[in-house]
């Protein structure tokens, strides 16, 4: 009997078929054409398994899956999906935990080196004519050397410190249980309390999932905290961030600058206040795309749900609820 997959996002038909190419035997699928609630709960309610990138999983939509035997995550992050109504339907969810740790840790440094030199700035600049290398909005700064606090060591965290000791960099990092020493010393790295990052660094660079102990980490007070010359890079969550205090913080030079990839509403609204400011680098969630990292994470994800549809458990890294 054939089952049916649905990527619940948005998707191309060239994307689609690439999807397609990995499936394993007695599964078809198919995909999201347009944006909203409603499209996914009619797009839902034909599948017996669904996929989830970047768009928000209501009860609702869960509730119209009928068939639903499995949502699982692109990904790693799933704040955006109701656990509460997937589990009091049983339905599983899953992710791909640690697929996405390097392409994202790579995006970060190419964010921090974007926001430190104002390469952001400069490109836009040069495609409006204007030749800007005598009127920067402030100073840049090299990475080499600086000091780096990470929010969060989780997989990315922890890539992302593998590769800035290239530069040389004095890394701190923060999350709830401490490293012990032989891994601190291994991946070079000391911990220090969010007090002590948020003073010391030259860029705090944030890797936490966002949870109702996170959101809204940083705004106002810790923005007050940080040296005047310091960056902040976002490729966790929009959430963990106060974008509306972000925005007087940047307006003010309270902090030099940042970078973002994630926001608290997606995608981010074409008014958004945080597309008037020349020392904020914007993207649009584009942290775990890579094209060499497509189909290990695609043919994981296809895995986790064949063992469900053997009847087999998903593997305990993977399985959320």
């Amino acid at each position: 009997m054939t089952e049916t997959i649905c990527l619940l996002d948005m998707t191309t038909p060239a994307r689609a078929e690439k999807l397609r190419a990995l499936l394993p035997p007695g599964f078809v699928l198919t995909h999201g054409t347009a944006r909203g609630d409603e499209h996914m709960k009619e797009i839902i309610a034909e599948a017996d398994y669904a996929i989830s990138g970047q768009v928000a999983v209501s009860g609702d939509v869960l509730r119209a899956g009928k068939r639903l035997k499995l949502l699982h995550k692109w990904g790693v992050g799933y704040d955006n999906i109701d656990i509460a109504t997937a589990r009091e339907l049983g339905i599983k969810v899953a992710r791909t935990t640690g697929s996405n740790a390097l392409p994202v840790a790579e995006f970060a440094l190419g964010l921090m080196i974007s926001a430190l030199r104002y390469i952001g700035y400069g490109h836009a600049e040069l495609k409006k004519g204007h030749w800007s290398t005598g009127s920067l909005p402030g100073e840049t700064f090299m990475l080499s050397g600086k000091t780096v606090g990470l929010i969060g060591f989780g997989a990315i965290g922890q890539n992302v410190a593998k590769l800035l000791r290239g530069f040389g960099c004095t890394i701190l990092y923060s999350k709830r249980q401490p490293l012990d020493a032989a891994e601190e010393a291994a991946l070079g790295v000391r911990y220090a309390t969010m007090a002590e990052i948020l003073a010391q660094a030259d860029i705090v660079s944030l890797h936490c999932p966002l949870t109702p102990e996170t959101t809204n980490l940083i705004g106002r007070e810790a923005f007050a905290k940080m040296k005047k010359t310091a960056v902040l890079i976002n490729v966790a969550r929009g959430g963990v961030v106060n974008e509306a205090e972000l925005v007087v913080a940047l307006r003010n030079r309270v902090i030099a600058g940042a970078a973002m990839d994630v926001y608290a509403i997606e995608p981010l609204p074409a008014d958004s206040d945080l597309l008037t400011l020349d020392n904020l680098v914007v993207t649009p969630h584009l942290a775990a795309m890579a094209a060499d990292n497509f189909a290990p994470t695609v043919s994981r994800m296809f895995a986790n749900i064949a063992h469900v549809s053997r009847s087999e458990p998903v593997p305990p890294k993977d399985l959320v609820v």
